[in-house]
């Protein structure tokens, strides 16, 4: 119990330096595909046990790729479908330990096994989703949503209005 206590307590600073680096990689640039460029690397170079890292933004009521870190991805998911069209119509975080028991999921890679995306928000309204795969079953905790929740509403604050 103590290894797992430790362990949480360590994760838990490291996610608290990562959204540090973030605000200093980001603050100083108005470009919002080079901070969302960045972001995706710097979680990417932070995140262990994952295969896909990335933004889909919304655009004429679809999700179109946007900067990611991976293998080639899915262009365009209608609003809806698989786990990042569900999570900008639900407007809720999606966390997925199997992606083979969501029901609808795409696959746009087949190693991935679990999946967590999160809605970006811009004055209330659906901009784009964080999406980030991973080839392990159960591989996001809540922990990992908190941190990956407070990491976007951070980048959200260099992304300008659409």
């Amino acid at each position: 119990m103590f290894e797992q206590r430790e362990y949480s307590s360590s994760l838990e600073k490291s996610y608290q330096l990562l959204i540090k680096q973030l605000e200093a990689l980001i603050e100083d640039e108005p470009d919002p595909i080079a901070n969302l460029s960045n972001s995706a690397a710097l979680l990417n170079q932070f995140l262990e046990r994952i295969n896909w890292v990335g933004f889909y933004l919304s655009k004429q009521d679809q999700l179109v790729l946007g900067p990611f870190q991976g293998l080639p991805a899915c262009v365009r998911i209608e609003i809806g479908k698989g786990v990042c069209g569900t999570a900008v119509a639900t407007e809720q975080t999606q966390l997925v330990a199997d992606v083979h028991q969501f029901p609808g999921h795409i696959a746009c890679d087949a190693r991935s096994q679990s999946e967590i995306v999160i809605p970006l928000f811009k004055k209330n309204r659906v901009i784009g989703v964080l999406d980030i795969d991973s080839p392990e079953k159960n591989r996001f905790s809540q922990m990992d949503q908190n941190y990956l929740e407070q990491f976007c509403q951070v980048l959200m604050k260099y992304i300008p209005e659409q």
